[in-house]
């Protein structure tokens, strides 16, 4: 799969130019929204932060997990830390670390109060499908993917973990000295993503966080928007007699899957358009035939600007 093969290191990264500390600014509000209220963030982002060379995208991706992993560790609530600096790796340092090249690199530390980890789950934390979640709580591939991430931008990522005190995760990305060309500013949702007709969107996905997130966009759009945690739960709006403009879903939903729910709408709403998000290679979903007319696909991870962009082109289309 995809996340198997970023472990190996031959998942095609797309690297550029990179200031963290917006990067990591911007994802304030999800992150939030990922930890609930029982644990307090804080953000501690250093003045004259380094560029670095990565992929965005998988930067995200990693700091997501790394905020899951954290919450996960405190179900009783604590404290989370992200902070952000400059770090130079010596010579010294280097030497005793298997392919880490001593230099200049940015570190992103993320630190929670939670549970804590022993010299044995430390030394496995980087295993494909090393878990100490409950079966059904965890594929076990979050932080083998992180790892693989470092390494295939040149970076680093070491665990300082306690039992009972707490763990502290650091990812070191190399400095990347050159410039920013043309940075480009980011998209922001307008009036141009808005509706005025209030159409309704049917949002299925199994993950609370990216379904409350896609909801309250919508909402704020102008849309209104119905949720649904699983495959079933859709199929049972879709077979109610309420007005659906728009379905949304996860490809990869457990038990029914994304495309069975279409399926299943379109059984009895023929004309029902489906937006499809997914995490897989979008071309080989696409070179199946899988698509078709009134269907399309949106690959995460996606901003909330090209995902409105998108929901109104199939509304109008």
């Amino acid at each position: 799969t995809h996340r198997l093969l970023a472990f190996s290191r031959r998942q095609p990264l797309d690297p550029r130019p990179v200031r963290a500390n917006p990067l990591v600014a911007s994802m304030e509000d999800l992150l939030r929204r990922t930890i609930g209220e029982r644990v307090e963030l804080e953000l501690v982002l250093a003045g004259g932060l380094w560029l670095t060379l990565c992929d965005p995208n998988q930067l995200e991706n990693a700091l997501l997990n790394l905020v899951i992993n954290a919450r996960d560790a405190m179900p009783e609530g604590g404290k989370l830390t992200i902070e952000t600096c400059n770090a130079h790796l010596d010579d010294a340092y280097a030497a005793r670390l298997r392919d880490v090249k001593p230099g200049q690199y940015i570190c992103i530390c993320v630190t929670d109060t939670g549970t804590g980890m022993d010299a044995d789950t430390i030394a496995k934390a980087f295993e494909p499908f090393f878990t100490t979640k409950p079966i059904g709580q965890g594929t076990g591939l979050g932080l083998s993917m992180i790892y693989g991430f470092a390494r295939q931008s040149n970076g680093y990522a070491k665990i300082y973990s306690e039992v009972g005190e707490g763990t502290t995760f650091k990812l070191y990305l190399p400095r990347f000295r050159g410039s920013v060309e043309g940075e480009e500013e980011l998209p922001q949702l307008n009036e141009a993503h808005a509706t005025h007709a209030g159409e309704i969107v049917l949002v299925v996905e199994d993950e609370p966080v990216v379904r409350g997130l896609i909801v309250e966009t919508l909402n704020e759009l102008g849309y209104r928007a119905i949720e649904a945690a699983d495959g079933p739960k859709g199929v049972d709006i879709l077979r109610s007699k309420k007005r659906i403009d728009l379905l949304i879903t996860d490809i990869g939903l457990p038990g029914l899957n994304g495309r069975q729910v279409a399926d299943a709408g379109r059984a009895v709403r023929p004309e029902l358009k489906v937006l499809f998000m997914t995490g897989y290679a979008e071309n080989a979903a696409l070179a199946s035939g899988f698509l078709e007319p009134g269907m399309t696909m949106i690959t995460k991870p996606f901003a909330m600007e090209a995902l409105a962009t998108r929901i109104r082109s199939i509304i109008e289309g």
